[in-house]
Order: structure tokens, then sequence, then C-alpha cells
């Protein structure tokens, strides 16, 4: 059996995250075949989700899946005691209410093994292992899963500390700069996990694993921080622009794309995965779908899709929250706005997944009221 440290360089030059991933599960076949199954949840403290984020094996019927851990009454004790969970035989889950016990049978895995991935004493998720035959998991198994979960969770707080670091840096940028954007706060909070959960819905048919959902989640915040470069007379003027004024402001995009580039080469974090998604943010979120957008004027599909996403759930943000300006819109006249502006600023695949996701995004909207 490899050492912990030969396993972490060799699925460490292995790429991305799933890639690791797969790499650490041939690694486990090698020994035991019947491990048919290995898959990363993560989970969101603040709004008590727990969502599929990547695996390895032929078969994962649970892509784009997410439940509250609280309602996931096994879970939620493994977290609590920070134990294990042993599953020799599924069958006893084969009439389970669970949508996700269900699927894992239905889908022939008859034995699980269920470790949670805590980080600096926080929860971040769980690593499950599934195997097709029950009765699998001998001692000798447990305890190579045992290493292969401690080398996941290694491997996860690696691929999260680069977005942190950048996260932290853009954030401290802001704080330097006195950034007082109204639409902070609470508002990055909702829009980002509206982001998520319209990529999602827009994947929920793909054989895709929910990477790029994640990342879009981590990096929609960042959408405007070029507005740190617009003077504050032009940013934080309570009434309508003038037409020079608009011009300004329609450069923060492309001062935020350089300025995260900056950061980026400053911080040695090029070797960042799905960076182009954080730059495609923060650079061509206020494209238009019929082409009348900036920077660059790009339409329809040439728009980037991380882009489309973002703007949705930004709009609809802006259209349901109080500013100085305005009183916030019901979400009735909310959804009808976007329903006009679908097809001209807003991709309408887009708006559509937001309009099915209208319970999600409710109660991440009650979850961040700007208050908080």
């Amino acid at each position: 059996m490899p050492s912990n440290y030969g396993t972490l360089v060799s699925a460490n030059q292995s790429g991305s995250l799933a890639d690791k991933l797969a790499h650490l599960h041939r690694s486990t076949q090698e020994h035991f075949p019947f491990i048919t199954r290995v898959s990363l949840a993560l989970y969101d403290q603040e709004t008590d989700l727990i969502r599929t984020f990547v695996y390895s094996g032929d078969v994962s019927p649970l892509n784009h899946y997410q439940a509250r851990l609280s309602a996931c009454h096994s879970l939620n004790q493994l977290a609590i005691n920070n134990t294990v969970r042993l599953e020799q035989d599924l069958a006893v889950f084969s009439d389970s209410k669970h949508i996700h016990a269900q699927k894992i049978y239905a889908a022939g895995y008859r034995g699980s093994y269920t470790v949670p991935v805590n980080c600096a004493g926080e929860l971040v998720g769980f690593v499950f292992f599934n195997a097709d035959r029950e009765g699998a998991f001998s001692q000798e198994c447990i305890d190579r899963l045992d290493l292969v979960a401690d080398l996941i969770g290694m491997l996860m707080h690696t691929s999260l500390i680069s977005i942190r670091t950048l996260m932290s840096t853009v954030q401290s940028a802001i704080d330097l700069t006195q950034f007082r954007d109204p639409e902070t706060g609470a508002h990055l909070h909702r829009m980002s996990r509206y982001a998520r959960t319209i990529a999602r819905s827009l994947m929920r048919e793909s054989d895709s694993d929910d990477q790029f959902s994640e990342y879009l989640y981590l990096f929609a915040p960042l959408h405007d921080i070029g507005k740190i470069t617009i003077p504050d007379n032009v940013l934080l003027k309570p009434g309508k622009l003038t037409e020079e004024e608009f011009e300004v402001m329609k450069t923060h995009p492309e001062n935020g794309g350089e300025l995260a580039k900056r950061l980026v080469r400053n911080f040695k974090l090029d070797k960042l995965k799905y960076l182009d998604v954080l730059l495609n943010i923060i650079v061509h979120h206020h494209e238009a779908w019929n082409g009348e957008g900036y920077p660059d004027g790009l339409a329809g599909d040439d728009i980037p899709l991380e882009a489309r996403i973002v703007a949705v759930a930004d709009v609809y943000d802006a259209l349901t929250s109080k500013r100085p300006y305005k009183e916030a819109w019901s979400q009735e006249e909310a959804l009808s706005e976007m329903r006009r502006m679908s097809g001209e600023k807003l991709d309408p695949s887009c708006v559509q997944a937001l309009i099915e996701n209208l319970g999600e995004i409710s109660r991440i909207q009650k979850s961040f009221p700007d208050n908080t």
C-alpha cells in the first residue's frame, strides 16, 4: 500500500480536483475493485445545505442534488459526533423516503462507507465510498478508505485555500479603498447563491459534476470589484448618471478584470482552477443577450455562461432589494420585469431556471436579509 505522502504527491500531479479524486479511486480499486464509486459532497453552514460536488465512478445517480443536513438524520449525527458510517447492506434503505437513498440503491450500489471532512475544525463536506456488493468492507478496506478520505480532505483544503486567499485579498483591497457601494453585504450572499441555484438547474440534465456551479458561487461575489476604481462622485451619486458619468461607470468590468489578473500574478495564483470563470464573471457580467451590453458587445451564446448566470442573479436581487433610490420590488413585479428583459438583456434559459427554482430563491432571500 502506498504511503500517505506518496499517494498525496501522486494525486496532486493529476490536475483538477476531479482528476485527483479519480486517481485516488483508481489507486483504491487496485486493492479493492468492488469500490465502484467515490464522491465528495460539500456543506454550506450558512444555509445548512449539503450538495453534490465531484465524483469518480461509472454511475453517479446524484449529480446536482442537495438536501438540508438537519433533515438527513444519519449524516447530521456524523457531523455532530465526527464519526463514520458503515452500511454493509444498503437494502435497509431500499424503501427509504429519502430520494438520495433510493437513487443510490437503484443504481446498483449495495454497500457504503461515509466519512465527514473537516478543515480547521469546520465541517466542509462528506466523502462517500460505495461498493457494488453486500458485506464488502473488511477492516483492511476501511483502514485504506480512512487514509483516502484524509487525502481527499487535504486536497480539498488545498483546492479551496487559493480561492480563499484570492477572495481575502480582494476583500482587503475593498476595505482599504473604503469601498461604499450600496450593493454589498447581504446582496453578495444572496446573488452568489442565486447564481449557484441557476447553474445547478441548467446542468440538471447534464452528466457533469457540480464543480462549475460551486466555483461560480465562490467567484460571483467578486463580479463588481472593478467599482473600487470608480470615483466616489460617480459611484455614490444618488441620482441618475449623466452620459459622461455612465461612460466612466462602464469602465469597471475591464478595470476589475485587470485588477483580478494583477492580484492573481502578485499572489502566484495563476494555477487556480476555473480562473477563466472568475475573469469572465468580472469582465462580462454587463454584456446583454441582444449584443447591446458592454464592454465588448457580445451577444447570445458568445457571452460566457457564467457571466449570463451572474447577470440574472444580480438583476433579480437588485430589483427585489431596497436601495437609497428605490423601494424593493415584490417578487411578482421583479419576475414580470425579468420576463420583459429575457431575450433582450438577459439569457432566456437563465431567467427560466430562476423562475423554476423560486422556492429555493425565496429561502435564500429570507436567509440573508439586508439588515444582517
